[in-house]
């Protein structure tokens, strides 16, 4: 029974999601962590129901007409919360953050240091004394006229729009044009214009490829379409531009990421020629403070940043300013961010970096009696940064808040006071509450997948390193922090590439490395076994032995609700032309495209395809209601006519990946696919789910999926982004498995990790460090794993030898 002085958060009936009408009590004042398998419901508990409900109840005090431009999310499916405080939630958010969000910006940091120029700067003789905003490069006041404030100018040449001048303009001569009919648009104008797109690029007149290239006019020309046989084609008016004016365009507003990096293809950046690359107009540039400019200081590591302002002395205004930006310093530095500059642009952080950035806000802002709902804020971490993340965790608790945490890393999990473990398994299978107390309960719980990599101490299993087949060598590496490494990756074995946050890791496999290999593979001129320099690095060796490079990140498989499981692995082909291939569908001549609601003619128009609708409440929050017509089907009565062995389009789309697996046991090309996402262990999520609704982990691993069933072409090496960040320990292990049996099957395996499980069964690992950002950026060891632990420069060392039972 709830009291006014009750200590619990007391959860009735939460149905969010997989939730089987949980009930829960949990205390405040503690450090909670929620454990699971990944699906297991524990984010739809903590982030779903807890924060959703307390996010609501502050809203509803919130003056009616405020609220209408607020966005609100819905009310979480739950029968009653009792004790909750208000909430702050810091998620993981995976949208990428704007090209002018930085460190800085992020942090509130560069407010302040603005601030600091502006009262207590060291301003020429003479000159006005500047507000704030002044320093600013994101305003009108302080930006470069020039660059905008971005510190960078984008051009295009001949040579890099037209590659192959010998080609005609109808072959293809301008590469940086859209394919498809985009592009056969744009011939078909310059047609219509009076110029020869027949004609060899290099024969055809100056003037003209000047203007074809690089005019800044759109003139519009009635275009008469050459006639394809049985299509009728009519004029049309049709607009050109210019090979430069569609590059620009496209890599300044397209939101298609495949788009805006063909773009960049045909692109030179070079800083700015009047900032300098500093963003800033000249008067801010003038202005110092400890003998520099505001440039250069945010330029600064924060670490380096701290020693200038510790030094720097100055008025009693200066003394104030200074002081308070080092205390907030103080508390980025102590997550393990001191290696971040405040220029550092938002879109180059991972999320585990911005997420912490943002704690380190809140643990500035001296709230208390608050809940803080975090979103495995280890993510991203190296075991040594994770106890200075304890001990800011621990912080938050003694101020007098609540923290929840949704955690996967076990060293976090026994630190916790209280620990809500939610499963068994995913999906279905999952959406109880297993144990809700002390940590050291669980140990009685033998259904929980967690009880056992919690409290196993038993020995680690023996693996025989394999042997490199070749070494693929780069030279002079040069990007970021990395200054001139050499750097060895052995081929057809598992490599882990290791060390803290900041240490030059992803700089090293994800951009050098990559776009070595990348930059190999788009040559198509190259003579075979050619090796030649890339940008980052100076030379490398081995690159003919491998005949393709797969990266696989954790980026979102699709922006929208449309994109979901089943159309990105290609499955829903398979699926629609099964339907089409039905008697029923042959004698009402309904085509494949008939069963996506994607388009019109089988969609539900009503909700166009989207299977529910957005019921506007004013100064409520908006809400969805299944459509009146489909009732969330999302296709019109007609096409769910058609049945294929009992079910229709919509219900085959609700099948589990396990269930469909046994639905389409007789279907090689559907069963190929399905096969693969259960072996990445994605048996839980749903045909139709939504890419919105999947986790980063759970998008990585589609991919992989999607990856596993192609067909196998020559050496194929493998580039894996921390591939464990958002999994159980549980789910590691079957991801490993399936990465390993790629090594077996005679493909490269690199992967960037901090998980000490999966670095000790690497075949061979590379460490950088020893710290981040300046201190950073060398390679301190390499070798089988046994040998690395034994490195006592090393600070991955201490963890390895732990995780690997050496004593």
């Amino acid at each position: 029974m709830a009291t006014p002085h009750d200590p619990y958060v007391r959860v009735r009936g939460a149905r969010e999601h997989n939730l089987r009408d949980v009930r829960v009590d949990i205390p405040r004042d503690t450090l909670t962590v929620f454990t699971g398998v990944s699906g297991s419901g524990k984010s739809s508990l903590a982030f779903g129901t807890i924060y959703a409900e307390a996010q609501r109840r502050y809203f509803e005090s919130v003056a009616p007409y405020a609220r209408r431009l607020i966005h609100q999310v819905g009310a979480p499916k739950v029968g009653e919360i009792t004790g909750l405080p208000p909430a702050v939630s810091l998620e993981q958010r995976r949208s990428a953050p704007g090209a002018r969000s930085s460190v800085g910006t992020v942090t509130t940091l560069s407010n302040s240091l603005r601030m600091l120029f502006s009262r207590a700067g060291e301003y020429p003789q003479g000159a006005e004394r500047l507000d704030s905003d002044a320093f600013s490069p994101n305003t009108a006041a302080g930006a470069c006229p020039e660059c905008h404030g971005l510190g960078l100018i984008h051009r295009t040449t001949e040579d890099l729009l037209v590659p192959d001048p010998a080609l005609s303009i109808r072959a293809g001569a301008i590469a940086a044009w859209p394919g498809a009919w985009q592009g056969k648009n744009l011939r078909d104008v310059l047609d219509a214009l009076g110029y020869d797109v027949d004609r060899p690029w290099r024969e055809l007149d100056p003037a003209d490829r000047e203007w074809i290239l690089f005019t800044d006019e759109q003139p519009v020309v009635t275009v008469h379409p050459v006639r394809d046989a049985g299509r009728i084609q009519r004029p049309y008016q049709g607009t050109y531009m210019s090979a430069r004016r569609y590059v620009m365009h496209t890599f300044a507003d397209s939101r298609s990421r495949t788009l805006r990096a063909k773009a960049e293809r045909f692109l030179t950046s070079a800083p700015c020629p009047v900032c300098g690359g500093s963003r800033l107009r000249p008067e801010a540039l003038a202005v110092t403070f400890a003998g520099r400019t505001i440039a250069e200081l945010a330029g600064l590591a924060l670490t380096g940043l701290a020693e200038v302002l510790s030094a720097s002395g100055g008025s009693d205004t200066a003394r104030v300013l200074t002081e308070d930006l080092l205390a907030r310093i103080g508390t980025v530095t102590e997550l393990g961010l001191g290696y971040l500059s405040l220029d550092r642009t938002a879109p180059t952080l991972s999320s585990g970096e911005l997420q912490r950035l943002r704690l380190a806000t809140q643990l500035r802002s001296g709230l208390f009696g608050v809940v803080y709902v975090l979103d495995e804020p280890s993510a991203g971490l190296h075991p040594a940064d994770t106890e200075s993340l304890l001990g800011v965790l621990g912080r938050l608790k003694e101020a007098g808040n609540t923290v929840f945490v949704v955690e996967h890393q076990m060293d976090v999990v026994r630190q916790a006071d209280w620990l809500v473990d939610v499963g068994p398994l995913a999906g279905e299978h999952g959406g109880r509450i297993l144990h809700s107390g002390p940590p050291a309960g669980l140990a009685d719980v033998a259904e929980s997948a967690t009880r056992r990599f919690l409290f196993d101490e038993g020995p680690v299993p023996v693996r025989e390193v394999r042997a490199p087949s070749g070494w693929l060598r780069l030279r002079g590496v040069d990007r970021h922090n990395v200054r001139g490494m050499d750097a060895a990756f052995p081929l057809g074995v598992f490599t882990a590439v290791t060390g803290v946050s900041g240490s030059g890791k992803s700089t090293l496999v994800g951009q050098v490395l990559a776009g070595v290999l990348a930059d190999r593979q788009a040559t198509d001129d190259s003579e075979p076994g050619a090796e030649r320099p890339s940008p980052g690095c100076a030379s490398a060796e081995g690159l003919a032995a491998v005949d393709r490079l797969v990266q696989v990140d954790q980026r979102p498989i699709g922006r929208t609700p449309r994109s979901n499981l089943a159309t990105y692995t290609g499955l829903f082909d398979v699926v629609r032309k099964l339907f089409a291939a039905t008697d029923a569908a042959r004698e009402r001549d309904y085509r494949a495209g008939r069963f996506s609601f994607n388009v019109a003619g089988g969609r539900c128009e009503t909700c166009q395809g989207e299977g529910f609708v957005s019921v506007e409440l004013l100064f409520l929050p908006s809400t969805y209601a299944p459509c009146p017509d489909c009732h969330g089907a999302r296709y019109n009565p007609e096409t769910l006519d058609i049945t294929l062995r009992g079910l229709n389009i919509a219900q085959v789309l609700d099948l589990t990946v396990e269930s469909a697996a046994g639905f389409f046991a007789d279907t090689p090309a559907a069963g190929r696919s399905l096969r693969t996402l259960l072996d990445v262990g994605l048996g839980y999520l749903r045909l139709g789910q939504p890419a919105t609704e999947l986790s980063g982990g759970e998008a990585q691993r589609i991919k992989l999926a999607a990856e596993l069933q192609r067909a196998r072409r020559g050496h194929t090496l493998y580039l894996l982004d921390e591939p464990t960040t958002g999994l159980h320990p549980a789910d590691v292990e079957v991801l490993m498995r399936q990465l390993h049996g790629l090594v077996d099957a005679g493909s490269t395996v690199v992967v960037v990790e901090h998980d000490m499980a999966v670095v000790a069964g690497a075949d061979w690992v590379i460490d950088l460090g020893p710290g981040g950002g300046d201190r950073g950026g060398r390679i301190v060891a390499a070798g089988p794993p046994a040998e690395v632990a034994r490195t006592p420069e090393s600070r991955t060392a201490a963890y390895l030898r732990v995780a690997l039972r050496l004593g």
